[in-house]
């Protein structure tokens, strides 16, 4: 993930803000920068690379200056460029930003038109012009923001300095957090609370769409309407710790939440906004060849590749093999010449999925990886490193590790397409633009929280449960079912819906929910018939689907869960917040170890 850095201090801030981005390089990034304000002028040094790249910019050029923000940035929009890092400066103000503008083409089409002139292939620049538009016009600071953030779709953070303003930082937060840090005459701003700590130990969490505008005498906090709220003060206590929950909970649940922001930085590893084309890390020759992929996986992370079969066989048209790692090797796989083995894995460490992928390599097969460690074993023995940008994950049960592994494996699943000459141009277009979507859906998915709370409280008595789905929903079921299992020991299976009358239907009753992940759409109306079987048992039916598939289906259910409308594409990536928020809110009224779960352990490094 970025990292932001703000520092509106006393004394010379370079170096401390220097100190900031060293304490976020476990985001991972590859580019950074810095800018101060000074004697009514910016000044900045950025550089591609690693941190020692600018350090040793500093050291030839130091940057003066009692005000400024910094940025660590991964390459999306453009390469890892110095053009392209963080901050960005139009006219009279300099930018920071985490996340994705959604909308950024139409907000950039709009200011060229008005005789601005970009200097990055970045979103984020949008932001830095839109600003100083207002700023133009005459508006100030706080009220240029005010204008500013209703026209962003995304999920961002920001952090914003005025040239003419040497005792103002004003940030922002939709779908990633800010942090705001209180010190003795000056005030920061910063990813979170590890990026603060060498500087306070007393912060507030913003809240989702707060802004903050940050002096050396205090700090004012609006919410998304404008409207003056307190945030508490709280003690960070980071001193040496990787992350904290910020004002969450557990951990899972915060990472649940970060789901936009990190899913939306994943994909803009892999998506080219202003080309609208999906890109990977390897040529397109090399894929054209590839005549079978073989998934490999455990776990969450194989329910991810079950969604990616349904993927490559539908856009690429190359046949899928899956495998659980555990079982690969013993099955002895006919591997055949050409072929392409995925190993997908959070930690890049998992002891079965390694041992599978020299096993493939043994046998000939290209080598990908899907993975969260870029500096892990599996990373390192790739010949196709596809990273998932999630960041550090510690809730035992992965969550965002399992969007960012979907969102990377649907760019996959398309360029695969593309180079097998099965995607048309105006398609590749089309899932551009759907995936480029998934955050803010997200987003709204999360808003969903406390109603699935409430439904939580139907759950939480059951001892069985069962999950149903149809197509790629049926590895949500199969993912929902696992959550509840691993956090809240509730025993629970998921089945393709065609295959309760198989069996299963044999176990409804009224004692038993029975959970339907089914979003309107072509196999809609099969689920729901699947659905009504339960229902004419006696069976207690939670749905959770679209408002047009609750307004269709839902009478006569439990409970309801009304998502919004999304493409299929992208429907596992948004149904995936309510079966995990779902077991989060069982598991805390039952009172179980959110976060660490009895017997399990977050990376499984043996067999």
């Amino acid at each position: 993930m970025c990292g932001i850095v703000g520092i509106l201090g006393q004394a010379k801030v370079a170096p401390r803000l220097f100190d900031g981005l060293k304490r976020l390089e476990y985001r991972g990034y590859d580019s950074s920068g810095i800018c101060t304000a000074h004697d009514g002028d910016f000044d900045r040094r950025r550089a591609p690379g690693k941190l020692a790249h600018l350090a040793e910019r500093l050291a030839a050029d130091p940057l003066p200056g009692v005000i400024g923000i910094a940025h660590t940035r991964w390459a999306t929009h453009g390469g890892p460029t110095e053009d392209n890092a963080h901050p960005h400066i139009a006219g009279d103000v300099a930018v920071v930003h985490n996340g994705i503008i959604e909308n950024f083409k139409p907000l950039r089409d709009e200011l060229i038109a008005d005789g601005r002139t970009f200097l990055s292939e970045t979103d984020s620049e949008v932001v830095a012009h839109l600003v100083d538009r207002e700023r133009q016009r005459g508006a100030s600071p706080t009220d240029a923001m005010a204008t500013v953030l209703p026209r962003l779709h995304g999920a961002f953070a920001l952090a914003v300095m005025f040239k003419d303003q040497p005792d103002l930082l004003i940030g922002a937060r939709l779908g990633a957090p800010l942090t705001v840090g209180y010190g003795e005459g000056e005030n920061y701003l910063g990813s979170d609370a590890h990026a603060l700590a060498a500087l306070t130990q007393r912060i507030a969490y913003l809240d989702e769409g707060d802004w903050a505008v940050v002096r050396r005498d205090g700090v004012e906090i609006f919410d998304r309407d404008n409207q003056r709220v307190e945030r508490p003060i709280v003690h960070s206590g980071v001193s040496s710790q990787v992350v904290d929950k910020g004002n969450h909970r557990h951990f899972m649940l915060k990472e649940i939440y970060e789901q936009p922001i990190v899913v939306a930085q994943t994909l803009r590893s892999y998506l080219q906004r202003m080309d609208e084309r999906v890109t990977l890390p390897i040529p397109e020759g090399d894929l054209s060849a590839v005549k079978r992929v073989t998934i490999v996986a455990c776990g969450t992370s194989f329910y991810a590749g079950m969604v990616a079969r349904y993927w490559f066989e539908q856009f690429a048209r190359v046949p899928v093999d899956l495998d659980v790692a555990s079982e690969f090797r013993y099955r002895a796989p006919v591997m055949e010449p050409g072929g392409l083995a995925l190993f997908i894995s959070q930690s890049g460490e998992t002891a079965d999925t390694l041992a599978a992928l020299r096993h493939a390599r043994a046998e000939g097969q290209t080598i990908a990886v899907v993975c969260n460690v870029p500096t892990s074993s599996m990373a390192r023995e790739a010949d196709l490193l596809l990273s998932t940008h999630a960041g550090p994950e510690i809730g035992v049960a992965s969550t965002k590790a399992f969007t960012c592994q979907l969102a990377v494996l649907a760019a996959f699943a398309a360029n695969l397409a593309r180079a097998k000459g099965r995607l048309s141009r105006e398609d590749e277009r089309a899932i551009v633009e759907h995936l480029a979507e998934a955050p803010a859906s997200l987003n709204a998915a999360l808003a969903l929280d406390e109603a699935i709370e409430q439904v939580a409280t139907q759950v939480a008595p059951a001892r069985d449960v069962l999950y149903l789905g149809r197509g790629t929903d049926y590895p949500l079921a199969l993912e929902g079912a696992l959550k509840l299992k691993e956090i809240s020991y509730i025993h629970a299976e998921g089945y393709a819906a065609g295959e309760m009358k198989h069996g299963p239907i044999a176990l409804i009753d009224d004692a038993v929910p029975v959970i339907v992940i089914a979003p309107s759409g072509p196999l809609f109306e099969k689920t729901v018939s699947n659905m009504q079987e339960v229902r004419a048992r006696g069976g207690r039916v939670i749905l959770i689907s679209d408002e047009d598939g609750i307004a269709e289906a839902g009478a006569g259910c439990a409970a309801t869960i009304a998502l919004p409308r999304v493409h299929p594409l992208i429907a596992p990536i948004v149904y995936a917040v309510p079966i995990q928020l779902l077991a989060y809110h069982v598991a805390v009224q039952k009172g179980t170890d959110v976060d660490q779960p009895r017997n399990l352990a977050k990376s499984v490094t043996v067999e």
